[in-house]
């Protein structure tokens, strides 16, 4: 069989490299960074599980993806504006908790691990030109970053913890969260638009999570990172195809892409395997998703002038609704129009 020529060792890459390889073909991955994963420091990030009726675990498995990395449910979260706090559970898990990074026990490690063992190679400190690769998976371009995040990881004796703040103070039309679990523990401020704030908007929730949480903090270390997000996605550039941020697939509202990213990379591979058009399988699977989360953008940001006071007092209704938020119901197709012509206007990089 042919070789195939990879460009990024991220999630998307990794995933199309084991399903290439696991079906004979002579995989060589191209990383530009000496491992996986540094981008990364043991951010925890949630693996999330509300937007399909499958299990993210079950659909890992049927990508041929499997849990070789810590991975911990959560049925819980606290929802708070700082003013009010309601709790929200869910039998299903509502996410997995994974660390991001390049050491033994992180999404990023397991994949590598997982690629070596299905006959990939990874080449590390080098690349070759997009044009001369087969897939690029080369994550976010900086340039077109939305949103900036700010956090630590730290050490601490506090239990498994689950807190989403929503407060214009703590991170401006974003959000702030807390995740603690086996004495472990991350925390972030998510900023749009004005990120330059992004570091008195962390100040202020760590402030805010250490007083509120009774929290202690051990060792804490710094992680950060950007998201990516474009209206217009870019599958295919002549015969190179594009997977997860390096074509635009992130959720708008959120930030969650490592759902997006796995699956982009098994569908570039299963269209080489199967010799079927990428670019038809991209747009059918994220195409009403993506216009669903700029709906959900456009919606978020309304309800910030707010104090998010609608989403906070009606946190049990938006839970239970969260499949039907990720799938372009009515609702979204009415005034997908309206956020179209409002956040094309505040965010230009996304219709690059």
């Amino acid at each position: 069989m042919r070789g195939i020529r990879i460009l990024g060792g991220g999630l998307s890459g990794l995933t199309a490299a084991i399903n290439l390889a696991k079906e004979g073909y002579d995989v060589t991955v191209y990383e530009k960074n000496g491992d996986v994963g540094m981008r990364f420091h043991g951010d925890l990030q949630g693996l999330e599980n509300w937007s399909e009726k499958k299990d993210i675990i079950e659909e890992l498995r049927w990508m041929n993806v499997e849990v070789n990395f810590d991975c911990d449910s959560f049925t819980h979260i606290k929802l708070t504006n700082c003013a009010k706090t309601r709790d929200i559970h869910r039998e299903k898990p509502l996410y997995y908790l994974v660390k991001r990074g390049s050491f033994p026990g992180t999404l990023d490690y397991g994949l590598k691990e997982q690629a070596r063992k299905s006959g990939a190679r990874i080449l590390f400190k080098e690349t070759l030109p997009p044009e001369d690769a087969d897939i690029v998976a080369t994550g976010p371009v900086p340039s077109k970053a939305p949103a900036v995040v700010k956090g630590i990881t730290f050490k601490t004796r506090k239990g498994d913890t689950a807190v989403l703040a929503l407060n214009a103070d703590l991170a401006h039309m974003g959000y702030s969260y807390l995740f603690t679990t086996k004495g472990y523990g991350c925390m972030c401020a998510v900023v749009f638009t004005e990120t330059n704030k992004v570091s008195d908007c962390f100040e202020k929730t760590r402030e805010f999570f250490v007083k509120e949480f009774n929290l202690e903090i051990q060792s804490p270390k710094e992680v950060g990172g950007i998201g990516n997000f474009s209206l217009k996605k870019v599958y295919r550039r002549g015969t190179t195809l594009y997977v997860g941020e390096a074509a635009g697939l992130q959720d708008f509202l959120w930030g969650f892409g490592m759902r997006y990213a796995i699956e982009s990379g098994y569908l570039a591979a299963k269209s080489i395997i199967e010799d079927k058009d990428y670019e038809k399988m991209a747009g059918k699977r994220f195409g009403k998703k993506s216009k669903a989360s700029f709906v959900n953008r456009y919606l978020w940001e309304r309800t910030a002038e707010k104090d998010y006071s609608y989403l906070i007092n009606n946190a049990e209704f938006v839970a239970k609704n969260l499949h039907s938020f990720h799938h372009y119901n009515l609702l979204q197709r009415g005034i997908y129009t309206l956020a179209l012509f409002n956040l094309k206007k505040k965010y230009p990089q996304i219709m690059e």
